[in-house]
Formats: C-alpha cells, sequence, structure tokens
C-alpha cells in the first residue's frame, strides 16, 4: 500500500486565505466587456514549497461596478507567498472578483508555466442570474 501524497490540508491550503481588498468604482455606461491581464502572476504550490509562474486573465461584464486596478494589483500580490493549489487559485480569484463587483459575467483563465513538461491552464466562469 502507497502512502498518500496530498493531503485535505493541501487541497484546502489558502483557499480561505485572508486577502486584500479588491475596490470598485460606478460604472457608467451598461453592455462592455473588460478584459485585463495579469502576466506575472506567482504563487506558491502547498505541497512542494516551489513557485508557480503564469498568465491570468480576467474578462467581465461590470454591472453597476467596475473594479480598481491598484487594488486588483495589491490583491494578486498577495498570492506570490500564498500555499495554493492552481485550480483552487482560479476559482478564488473569480469568487472574489464577483463578491466585489457583481458583474453581469466573468471568466478567469490561469495559464500556468508548465513545470516537468506538464503546464496547465484553468478556466472558471460565472453568469449573473436573471
Amino acid at each position: 500500500m502507497t502512502k498518500k501524497q496530498y493531503t485535505d490540508e493541501h487541497a484546502e491550503a489558502g483557499v480561505t486565505a485572508k486577502l486584500p481588498e479588491i475596490e470598485t468604482w460606478p460604472n457608467q455606461y451598461p453592455g462592455y466587456e473588460i478584459e485585463i491581464t495579469m502576466p506575472e502572476f506567482t504563487s506558491v504550490c502547498p505541497k512542494t514549497g516551489l513557485p508557480d509562474h503564469g498568465t491570468l486573465r480576467l474578462i467581465y461584464t461590470p454591472d453597476k461596478h467596475c473594479l480598481e486596478l491598484k487594488s486588483l494589483k495589491m490583491y494578486t500580490l498577495a498570492y506570490r507567498n500564498l500555499g495554493i493549489f492552481q485550480e483552487n487559485i482560479v476559482n478564488k480569484f473569480l469568487e472574489d472578483v464577483v463578491r466585489a463587483a457583481k458583474p453581469v459575467r466573468a471568466t478567469v483563465i490561469g495559464d500556468f508555466t508548465p513545470r516537468g513538461g506538464i503546464s496547465t491552464k484553468v478556466t472558471a466562469q460565472y453568469q449573473k442570474s436573471k
């Protein structure tokens, strides 16, 4: 029998971390899309402690609020020393954006740099209920 390599603690790492608040400002126009690319995203693998690198892309249609970019940058930088799996990064990022701005729809794509010959691309989406 082999020993389990990944634990529930690894899987849950970083998911409930307190990160800086994402601020918003009042949207002036309806029906348009905003795309924000963060090409130097970094975090830490919760199992190995090794750094993860990648590009995060956020595409959203604002409703009443737009994301304030400096606060989004500070939020993103907080992942730098956070142990969290790549799949959880993308889903937590989307959850926090939706909580802050309440957009019409949003997509977060994490395109992570290959490690050990394997690259990972994770996509999470949100659509406001009508």
